[in-house]
């Protein structure tokens, strides 16, 4: 994790300097992903205080391996290779044009709501 990002349960963990100020900020997250990271951390890490990402020894994963380990992945599962940053841009798409919620219900974030999670400054980068 970046210097200042919070992590569950408010730890915080710091890994050298941020890009900008907008860097530290907090991402919310619903009830789903919550559930999903807790279950990864009883599952794949080794300790709550662990990184959540982390090497078979758990410690911090170079990220070089980790593109290396994310582009098996979706070589093995015939997903065509797109960079880790394309994730960020399907995230930031799916807030725009709406994500379904649990009563059938779509909800679209505004632009400068989808800025402030990413860290833009101003919602025209979005």
């Amino acid at each position: 994790m970046r210097e200042g990002t919070k992590a569950i349960g408010g730890r915080k963990s710091k890994v050298g300097k941020t890009k900008a100020l907008t860097s530290k900020r907090t991402v919310p997250l619903n009830d789903a992903a919550i559930k999903a990271i807790n279950e990864l951390r009883k599952e794949y890490c080794f300790g709550e205080d662990s990184t959540l990402i982390c090497d078979e020894h758990g410690n911090y994963t170079n990220p070089v391996n980790f593109r290396k380990r994310f582009y098996r992945i979706l070589k093995d599962a015939n997903i065509e290779t797109k960079g880790l940053h394309s994730l960020r841009h399907t995230f930031a798409s799916h807030l725009v044009n709406g994500v379904k919620q649990p009563n059938g219900t779509i909800k679209a974030l505004r632009s400068k709501q989808v800025a402030d999670i990413l860290g833009h400054t101003t919602s025209q980068i979005t």
